[in-house]
């Protein structure tokens, strides 16, 4: 085919056109719709094919998190409900505001029976309580004098305590007084002072009733308002 036959082509008498120019024709018309169409709408169809392909990925690895999630959720609650056992348990050896006075007692007791005497035992909880959400420390300073196993039985002793003390700032010093005789053996009188740490439980407070108005004031009008109707009438 030659380019002349291009020149000669009647563009209202297509059915005569030579087949190699009608073959040239219809291949660039197929070209031109193929890229239309790519540029119009295939090109969109492929950037959306891309996005849902990632979607897909990221449904995928959120449904493989869910399903380990549901897997092991018999397991999370088994171990919810030991740390809400272990919680009340802990909670239990934490007194109340009734019971503080009790165990203040008993870690005086502790102090006499072993075989301590105490110099000073002075509550600051009234003075440095320090609030700690579930719990609040109350602090007692002690000052005792006495021998190393004396101080040894008494520290067994509060820590034997069915309620929870800490003990702290320990200090231990020597007496002036020299060594005083026990039978047989000497025993070196020492001082020991520290603070023994007790731990309320906050317990929550009550919701307070809203105020109920005074009986009998409920549903009586105002002063001015009855007046108001009379002089309507």
């Amino acid at each position: 085919m030659k380019f002349e036959e291009f020149n000669n082509l009647d563009p209202q008498n297509l059915g005569n056109w030579p087949v190699p120019v009608k073959a040239v024709i219809i291949a660039l018309a197929c070209a031109a719709a193929l890229g239309a169409g790519y540029y119009f709408d295939t090109q969109n169809q492929l950037v959306a094919l891309t996005d849902i392909t990632n979607k897909e990925e990221e449904l995928k690895k959120e449904f493989k998190d869910k399903q380990f999630q549901a897997a092991a959720l018999p397991k999370l609650k088994e171990q919810l409900n030991q740390i809400e056992t272990t919680l009340a348990e802990l909670l239990k050896k934490l007194p109340n505001k009734e019971q503080v006075d009790e165990l203040i007692r008993d870690i005086s007791q502790t102090v006499l029976a072993s075989g301590l005497k105490s110099e000073l035992f002075e509550p600051q909880y009234d003075k440095q309580t320090t609030e700690k959400g579930l719990y609040e420390k109350l602090p007692i300073k002690l000052q005792m004098s006495g021998d190393y196993h004396s101080f040894g039985k008494f520290v067994s002793g509060v820590a034997a305590l069915p309620r929870i003390v800490t003990q702290h700032d320990i200090s231990i010093t020597p007496q002036n007084k020299g060594m005083e005789k026990k039978g047989e053996k000497n025993k070196q009188l020492l001082t020991m002072e520290m603070t023994a740490q007790v731990y309320r439980y906050i317990e929550a407070e009550p919701d307070k009733p809203a105020d109920k108005p005074a009986e009998g004031t409920a549903n009586k009008p105002a002063e001015g308002t009855a007046k108001k109707d009379e002089t309507t009438k």
